[in-house]
């Protein structure tokens, strides 16, 4: 199953509360995205709240053109849930 991203709203503080494909539900922070390259302009939180599902992409977008892998904000979301950490390592990411 490909994951996507079903729906996202901005909260505060870079924190976004998303429903993916598969059910489940959460709070992923950002921020750590926002720290280098492309991304830095999304610092500014009133362009970082003009967030929404890109229907094409399935997964959070920018009106910049700018967007975040769904796998990404699904670690954000549960990094810390010990039943997926070995979905995470499988897609290079560390708990």
């Amino acid at each position: 199953m490909f994951l996507h991203i079903n729906e996202a709203k901005y909260l505060d503080e870079y924190k976004v509360a998303v429903t993916f494909n598969d059910g489940k539900s959460g709070v992923a922070d950002l921020s750590s995205a926002l720290t280098a390259g492309v991304f830095k302009v999304l610092q500014d939180k009133t362009e970082f709240a003009k967030l929404r599902v890109d229907e094409e992409l399935d997964t959070i977008s920018w009106p910049n053109g700018l967007d975040l892998a769904p796998e990404f904000v699904y670690f954000q979301a549960f990094k810390d849930d010990p039943h997926l950490q070995l979905q995470f390592k499988a897609w290079g990411y560390a708990g």
